[in-house]
C-alpha cells in the first residue's frame, strides 16, 4: 500500500530544502573573510604589476617609418 502524505508537511519540507540550497549558495558566494578578501585582492594586485612590469615599450629613438 501506498504511504500517506500530509501535503501540508510536504509542502513545507520542500519550502525548506529551497530555503537550504539558496543559503547554502549564499554562503559560497558572500561568505568570505575580510582577511580572505584581502588576501585575494593582494595576489590580484602583485599578479598585475608583475605582468606590467614585464610588458616591452616600444623604443621611441627607433622611429621606423
Amino acid at each position: 500500500m501506498a504511504d500517506i502524505v500530509n501535503l501540508k508537511r510536504a509542502r513545507k519540507d520542500k519550502a525548506r530544502r529551497e530555503h537550504e540550497r539558496e543559503a547554502a549558495a549564499n554562503r559560497l558566494r558572500f561568505g568570505r573573510t575580510k582577511a580572505q578578501k584581502s588576501a585575494d585582492q593582494d595576489t590580484a594586485t602583485r599578479s598585475r604589476r608583475t605582468l606590467d612590469d614585464k610588458r616591452l615599450e616600444p623604443d621611441e629613438s627607433d622611429d621606423r617609418s
